[in-house]
């Protein structure tokens, strides 16, 4: 069933996507959806918490190499930032620029969007800032390069690309190396590590991570009108050594049904909601993940632990 005709344009695939992953065994649905406004602002929080280490490591390696990687890209280059999100992350990239011609964040959740565009907007008035409201883990449709645009670069940071599963992720990757041909993807990839190190990270003793993972119920609550009782529901996260992921659920705590946009769905004790999973890879292996894409794997940078990397993938003209 359709969200009703008055709710915004945004509810209706969320919707759609949340009743097909309660129809099928084993019931899931994609993360894309975490981030609505409470979502991307949970988020936020979770990146300061000191279990999580990819967000620290990563910006610690942008303080570190900004200047090199900004060597990769070159000068008047049309950034575009997949999953636009913490701040610092493209201060840094943008202040090591030489002349880029624009900045397009994309985006799903559009209130998310503005208010970073806006706010990056206000600190540098000479950057042109275009926010693009797009799926871009369903298709890759992007406006046309401005005046003076030399070559257009995509910029993933935060390890969003182990969101995909490693077949999802050569498709996307196919994808920029067309959208992105003749420049290159900025990617930031988390490495397989001690899965204690991963466990904790996902499991922050705050319960922040659990917080994010309920707020996707709660989303449905107040936006598809559902019933699920939060309460009924707990947050569990391990890693899979075989499939070398982190897997993120919601389980049932008792036997229960729950309304979702008119249909109903019956949980058992120990059911469990998929909600997200996230990938690591070895540096060779995700080189080797570019190359079936189509790109070019070239500068790599580490940290000292190798627990997170940096890659520049170079676009081949067509």
């Amino acid at each position: 069933m359709n969200a009703p005709a008055e709710a915004p344009l945004y509810v209706q695939p969320f919707g759609e996507a949340l009743l097909q992953g309660l129809r099928r065994q084993p019931r899931a649905v994609p993360p894309k959806y975490f981030y609505d406004a409470a979502g991307s602002a949970l988020f936020e929080r979770i990146c300061a918490l000191p279990e999580y280490y990819p967000t620290r490591t990563e910006i610690g390696l942008l303080q570190r190499h900004a200047r090199e990687m900004a060597e990769c890209i070159g000068p008047a280059a049309d950034l575009v930032e997949f999953g636009a999100g913490a701040q610092r992350k493209i201060r840094l990239l943008l202040a090591a620029l030489a002349r880029p011609a624009r900045y397009v964040p994309v985006d799903v959740s559009a209130q998310h969007l503005h208010a970073h565009a806006r706010a990056l907007a206000a600190e540098l008035p000479a950057l042109v800032v275009l926010p693009w409201v797009a799926d871009f883990s369903a298709e890759l449709v992007l406006p046309q390069p401005p005046p003076g645009a030399r070559r257009r670069v995509g910029f993933f940071p935060g390890s969003s690309i182990g969101n995909f599963t490693p077949e999802e992720a050569v498709q996307f990757l196919r994808r920029c190396a067309v959208a992105l041909a003749g420049g290159g993807l900025l990617v930031g990839v988390d490495l397989v590590k001690d899965p204690a190190v991963l466990h904790r990270a996902y499991n922050d003793a705050a319960g922040v991570t659990a917080a994010f993972n309920k707020n996707l119920l709660a989303r449905a609550n107040r936006e598809l009108g559902a019933r699920f009782d939060l309460d009924g529901y707990f947050h569990h996260a391990h890693y899979d050594p075989r499939a070398q992921r982190i897997e993120m659920h919601l389980v049932s705590a008792r036997r229960q049904q729950v309304l979702v946009c008119g249909e109903r769905f019956g949980f058992d004790e120990g059911d469990a909601l998929h909600t997200e999973h996230s990938c690591k890879y070895t540096v060779p292996g995700f080189q080797r993940l570019a190359r079936e894409a189509g790109l070019q794997p070239q500068a790599v940078w580490c940290d000292d632990a190798a627990w997170f990397s940096v890659h520049w993938l170079a676009a081949p003209p067509v």
